[in-house]
């Protein structure tokens, strides 16, 4: 089957704005399977004697292909283990970045990133650990600028920025051995005769994992390597779908997961451009496993959706889900910052008339939690996550916010303890778009999602927080509230619900999606757009 990959380049088309045409499937070439270029081992050298073994599976060998002083080498092997060689720079070297905010999220990241644009400043995004927005590297390229960049920021008021620098006198390299020779390259090809290759991190959490296609260890953005699987879309969406929805839920909810997983994994292929790769293998994209726990069942529905995106007006919809909605579904806006997405709106999740959310909003707080009373009569009653409670003693909220003001070098750092955490506002369906935490040396106000970065304790941003007081005194806040995740578009568990009440695959992409069109991969979908500087001008 021939592999066609979505090319990088196309990316700087994207940040710019500008319409990307998928040019790369039609639908009679339905059989045609779209590359990607997942990055599974995002931080490979980050730790001391770092090992990854690469093997072929029985009867097979890998072909390894690198460059030996600018031409080509190529050797095979059964295995390969790669570790990492600490190499000592002939004097030390200064790594040094403008770091202009941070985020919890991509999409708050992007827009923020969109928004110095405009300015006249270039930008990338990155994630070191959190998602992070960097003056461009390649533009604020000597000491020099970076400074006068800052000062002209300071200078304007803008406070938030900052020169993040360190001194290197060594760094980190892949090295291996073959034949008795050791290597050592800074980017290196694998691929296999059966194009499977089983992938073991050792003193990791991750088991050994076979991965279809090819794989590329790269350098990336932090000092350190990517180990890159390079793979047809429809091998990619085996290695999710499971993991995402669960190999048992109904044939529907299995097609409508695989529908979303392609529609997301083509719409986000921007995310790691400045790493030269387009994708991760965990939560903050999709999860990713590879071949391991690829089932019959969403094969089937991976199979019977082959080629099918979600889109508004012929554009690949922001193709997200989450565990459990709550009984109420997030605008896009009451999580992220971003023009808004029409079809990524309130809903609630219930076939029956539940609550009438127009006449009784819940940006109202005696509404809201009245809300959170109801148990019954939606699509996600009596599982784990659609309502909780958590107590959490004040010791352990002054070390979470502690530790995050820290991260961010917040002036407030140094406070001794909270005094009070207080919701300021909410959407129409009861997110919380702005909170504060009151302490003895100030307040610190959060938008949106933010404080579940702070706090452990939510599980989503659907939730009212009240003193847990013990004869007389606060010994710490009860968070109540209800969902798992960020409740934008299709909740999963929701989604159980209306695949076991013999809903299409479909009929429940529209409920959660309204207004969406499912159809083939073409050349005349965007995979992407700003469309902020539309609205602006429309203002």
């Amino acid at each position: 089957m021939a592999l066609t990959f979505i090319s990088l380049k196309p990316l700087t088309r994207i940040a710019l704005g500008l319409t990307c045409l998928i040019g790369f499937a039609t639908p009679a070439a339905a059989q045609q399977d779209v590359g990607i270029q997942v990055g599974i081992v995002q931080r490979f050298g980050d730790r001391a004697k770092d090992t990854l073994t690469l093997k072929a599976n029985p009867g097979d060998r890998l072909t390894v292909r690198f460059d030996t002083n600018g031409k080509p080498e190529t050797l095979t092997a059964q295995e390969l283990k790669l570790e990492i060689a600490t190499q000592s720079l002939p004097e030390p070297v200064t790594d040094e970045r403008v770091v202009f905010s941070t985020h919890r999220s991509f999409e708050s990241a992007e827009d923020q990133a969109q928004e110095w644009r405009k300015q006249g400043i270039e930008v990338e995004i990155a994630q070191p650990e959190r998602w992070q927005v960097w003056a461009k590297r390649e533009v604020y390229n000597t000491p020099l600028l970076r400074r006068l960049l800052l000062q002209s920021l300071q200078a304007k008021g803008i406070q938030t920025a900052r020169i993040e620098s360190r001194t290197m006198k060594e760094v980190p390299r892949p090295t291996w051995v073959i034949n008795g020779f050791r290597y050592t390259r800074d980017v290196l090809d694998i691929s296999s005769g059966s194009n499977v290759i089983q992938v073991d991190r050792e003193k990791d959490d991750n088991p050994n994992r076979p991965y279809g296609g090819a794989l590329r260890i790269q350098p990336n953005a932090y000092g350190n390597y990517t180990l890159v699987n390079f793979v047809g879309i429809e091998t990619y969406l085996r290695g999710v779908v499971p993991h995402e929805i669960g190999t048992w839920a109904p044939q529907p909810v299995l097609e409508a997961q695989a529908v979303l997983a392609r529609t997301y994994a083509l719409r986000n292929i921007r995310r790691f451009a400045i790493d030269n790769y387009q994708l991760c293998a965990t939560t903050q994209c999709q999860v990713y496993r590879g071949l391991d726990g690829a089932a019959a069942s969403t094969d089937k529905a991976i199979s019977a959706t082959r080629g099918l995106v979600l889109t508004y007006q012929n554009e690949l919809v922001d193709a997200v889900y989450s565990s459990t909605s709550g009984g109420v579904t997030s605008g896009f806006n009451d999580i992220w910052h971003g023009w808004d997405r029409p079809y990524l709106r309130t809903v609630v999740d219930s076939v029956k008339p539940m609550w009438d959310i127009q006449n009784r909003t819940l940006a109202d707080e005696r509404n809201f939690r009245e809300f959170l009373k109801q148990k019954k009569g939606f699509n996600e009653d009596g599982t784990d996550m659609f309502r909780w409670r958590y107590e959490v003693p004040m010791a352990q909220l002054n070390q979470e916010l502690r530790e995050y003001l820290n991260a961010i070098r917040h002036p407030l750092a140094n406070f001794k303890t909270i005094q009070n955490i207080k919701v300021l506002a909410r959407s129409n369906g009861g997110r919380i778009l702005k909170s504060a935490i009151i302490t003895d040396a100030g307040t610190i106000e959060l938008e949106k999602d933010d404080i579940q970065t702070v706090f452990e304790a939510p599980a989503s941003t659907l939730f009212h927080v009240d003193a847990w007081m013990d004869k007389n005194r606060v010994k710490g806040f009860i968070f109540t509230g209800g969902g798992f995740g960020h409740g934008v578009g299709m909740s999963q568990v929701g989604s159980y619900n209306l695949g076991r009440l013999g809903w299409s695959s479909d009929r429940i992409l529209s409920f959660y999606f309204p207004g969406t069109q499912l159809q083939p991969i073409n050349n005349s979908i965007t995979i992407w757009r700003d469309h902020s500087t539309e609205q602006t001008s429309a203002r």
